[in-house]
């Protein structure tokens, strides 16, 4: 019998590549060989972003990292300009995955892909994996809520909430059921990505999904049953199998593989230093949101702390935060390895931009958050943590759109005081989260079943 090949598509950006390399590891580690398709561009970052010990200490020899092109100029004036990437995704880079089956497909005479897992956001790539006659999973790297807000966009336009474009009829706050989080109708995953043509694009992907998602074998989600369960009431078909980061260990090498960015792990030497619990930990995803004024009112409020800061500047790092606390009290690094961080007892907070990936670790560290959402299914993210989970506080923003100092002072003292029990919460969030990911856990048997069918595709 021979060994499961399944072929690894994820959307080209961060916050996609991480759990589906988790993932891939996962797989790797059950005897399944695994090729792994990014675009060049960030193949390439991804490469040099290892340090020291060679590219296959790091994939092992059950992982095999190939690249396609995605049309763009490397030039980061031609990658930020908004809109290009999602066009991308949606015209250029379909056709150049279907090549690359179809190479490999000849150059083995015959098939021998047991399995495409398709990042979620992709639906074109399932359609690619039918037309070869290939089995199908998709992998959707954000929370359930947001697949299900996905799925429900037919009722959206049928109620008059948003048009046939995506862009809202009416500012609305609406719940899809109860124990879902609230969602404002222009705050909407597709609507928030402040350009009109990212908005098209990313909305016709949605659309294009709820059509290809029709024909897949299986449809997984990084996430937990128990933390989510309204959603997964509404989404029966989809499998909860999060947080796959758990699937490996910390100690692992492979930690950082996926990573776009050199991981700087002097901080971790840092946190040793510091007293427990007394750490604000910032950091907001590897894309760079913040303007210059909001940069400066977040320094003067974590300044205004007294407190220990690790900082985390992501792909802003020409930027340096303009913060003044003594040398030994605040660490401003470009990239964290974010899953050992977290696991510090040191940490007291996390300040986030709530991407879904961030939230997951958080979560499963007991760890509160202060939230300081910009765009897509971060809002959704939010409203779990502050709303839902109940682990952490929002920051209000003035009328010019920007958390000030004050603001950023009075909630990381109000959250480190803990009379709210967020701490508590956050530990019972903790807790569900490991048992969901332990034997017997929903994840756990979820995955189980999934390698099993995987392996059972060999003929």
């Amino acid at each position: 019998m021979g060994r499961p090949h399944v072929l690894v598509i994820p959307y080209p950006a961060q916050g996609h590549v991480l759990p589906l390399m988790s993932f891939s590891h996962y797989l790797a580690k059950q005897g399944i060989q695994i090729t792994f398709i990014n675009t060049e561009f960030n193949h390439n970052r991804i490469i040099n972003s290892l340090s020291k010990s060679s590219y296959q200490d790091y994939v092992g020899h059950w992982i095999n990292l190939v690249s396609i092109p995605d049309g763009l100029e490397d030039s980061p004036e031609e990658r930020n300009i908004p809109g290009k990437l999602s066009e991308s995704v949606l015209r250029f880079i379909p056709n150049k995955v279907e090549q690359l089956i179809e190479r490999m497909i000849a150059e083995s005479s015959g098939t021998i892909i047991s399995c495409v897992v398709a990042d979620q956001s992709l639906g074109w790539a399932i359609e690619v994996a039918a037309k070869f006659g290939i089995s199908r999973a998709a992998f959707c790297p954000a929370a359930a809520a947001s697949m299900v807000l996905g799925f429900s966009i037919q009722k959206l336009i049928d109620d008059g909430l948003i048009d046939s474009e995506g862009s809202p009829r009416v500012n609305k706050t609406i719940q899809l059921s109860p124990g879902m989080p609230k969602m404002e109708t222009e705050k909407f995953v597709w609507v928030c990505l402040k350009n009109k043509e990212s908005q098209k694009n990313i909305f016709q992907l949605m659309l294009q999904n709820n059509k290809s998602i029709e024909s897949t074998d299986w449809l997984l989600c990084n996430s937990v049953y128990e933390l989510e369960t309204a959603a997964f009431g509404l989404g029966s078909q989809i499998l909860p199998i999060g947080p796959i980061a758990w699937a490996h260990s910390l100690k692992e090498e492979s930690t950082s593989l996926g990573s776009f960015l050199p991981q700087d792990r002097d901080c971790l030497d840092w946190l040793d230093r510091q007293i427990s619990g007394s750490v604000i930990y910032v950091a907001f995803g590897s894309f760079g949101v913040m303007g210059n004024a909001q940069l400066e009112e977040l320094a003067i409020g974590l300044e205004l702390t007294k407190r220990p800061v690790l900082w985390v500047t992501g792909s802003w790092d020409q930027r340096k935060p303009p913060i003044k606390l003594g040398s030994d009290q605040v660490k401003v690094v470009r990239w964290a390895p974010q899953r050992e961080v977290l696991s510090y007892g040191a940490i007291g907070c996390f300040v986030s931009h709530c991407g879904w990936n961030s939230t997951l670790e958080g979560a499963q560290n007991g760890i509160p958050f202060l939230c300081m959402p910009y765009f897509a299914d971060q809002f959704i993210n939010k409203a779990y943590i502050c709303d839902v989970w109940k682990i952490g506080l929002e920051f209000e923003r003035d009328e010019r759109g920007v958390v000030p100092g004050l603001e950023v002072k009075k909630k990381i003292d109000e959250i480190m005081r803990d009379d709210g029990n967020y701490k508590k919460r956050a530990m019972k969030v903790k807790d569900i989260v490991m048992k969901s990911v332990a034997k017997d856990g929903i994840s756990y048997e979820n995955l189980n079943k999934f390698v099993n069918w995987i392996k059972s595709q060999v003929n």
